[in-house]
């Protein structure tokens, strides 16, 4: 005799504006294999660490492993806490390593809002497209497409990029 199916859901009423972020590293060389086993255990710490605004973190989502492609989802209460903590130490110096050298890998995001809304950025994961890179027209993030809060077209003053990570400072 076939068991019942135990179905639930979730009440979100008391998270109108969390987001949801997937995040990912690709090896693109053999020397990435060495900057995903640094940065992984440190990017766990750092979810366990419960920053403020952080809901949950899920890490060591194996997307494939060839090539090696790993990464995590973090459920955030909301945009400015999420935006509070990728501006503070640790993730400000990691995104100022990568940005100087992506050692051997690619490193994307893809951001879902519950008020509706998403947004994504891929730096240097290559060949093949990922997430909405497989379906929407890629452009560079540069200009308005550089920020997080630009790309969404949120109101509010965009905060100052790390030093090392603005976008003129990029194009040097």
């Amino acid at each position: 005799m076939a068991s019942r199916i135990e179905r639930q859901t979730v009440d979100l009423t008391k998270y109108p504006d969390l987001i949801v972020i997937y995040l990912g590293m690709r090896m693109r060389k053999l020397s990435g294999l060495k900057r995903l086993f640094g940065l992984g255990p440190q990017i766990t710490k750092a979810g366990e660490a419960n920053p403020e605004g952080l809901l949950h973190c899920d890490n060591g989502i194996i997307y494939s492993l060839f090539p090696l492609h790993v990464g995590m989802r973090w459920y955030w209460r909301d945009f400015e806490s999420m935006e509070r903590w990728a501006r503070s130490e640790p993730h400000r110096r990691w995104w100022q390593d990568f940005l100087r050298d992506s050692g051997g890998t690619g490193f994307w995001h893809e951001t879902y809002f519950m008020r509706g809304g998403m947004e994504a950025i891929y730096d240097d994961t290559g060949l093949p497209p990922l997430g909405f890179q497989t379906f929407a027209p890629v452009k560079g993030a540069h200009g308005p497409m550089f920020s997080a809060r630009t790309r969404l077209h949120l109101a509010g003053e965009t905060p100052i990029q790390p030093e090392g990570a603005s976008e003129p400072e990029l194009q040097k």
